[in-house]
C-alpha cells in the first residue's frame, strides 16, 4: 500500500479519495501548482496523466514536451525507475511520475 502523502514546511499537497497516480512537482515549477508539490492525476500512461496534469495546472506540457516526446534534457522516472518508454509509459494508479531534467557534467 502507498504511504500517506506527507505536508511539507509551508506546502500544500492535493488529496484524493481514490488511489491516482501522483506527479512530483519540481520547486522551480511550483508556482503553476500554487506551491503544491505532489498532484494527484487521472490517466493509464504518462501522457494522459500530464495531460490531466495539464487541464488543472496548465504550462507543464510546454515546459516538459517538445510535440509527443519528452524534450531533450528531460528524464522521466516512474515509481523511482528511469521510464524507458517515455511518455507511453503505463502507470496504475499507486504510481509517482517524476520529470528531471538531464544531469551532465564534464
Amino acid at each position: 500500500p502507498r504511504a500517506p502523502l506527507r505536508k511539507a514546511s509551508g506546502s500544500r499537497l492535493t488529496k484524493t479519495k481514490t488511489p491516482m497516480p501522483r506527479v512530483f512537482i519540481p520547486p522551480t515549477l511550483r508556482t503553476l501548482t500554487a506551491g503544491v508539490e505532489v498532484v494527484a492525476v487521472e490517466g493509464t500512461t504518462v501522457r494522459e496523466a500530464l495531460r490531466s496534469l495539464e487541464q488543472t495546472h496548465p504550462g507543464f506540457e510546454a515546459r516538459w514536451c517538445d510535440g509527443s516526446k519528452l524534450k531533450p534534457g528531460m528524464t522521466l522516472a516512474v515509481n523511482n525507475r528511469f521510464a524507458a518508454g517515455g511518455l507511453r509509459t503505463t502507470v496504475g494508479p499507486d504510481d509517482e511520475i517524476h520529470f528531471l531534467p538531464a544531469i551532465g557534467g564534464g
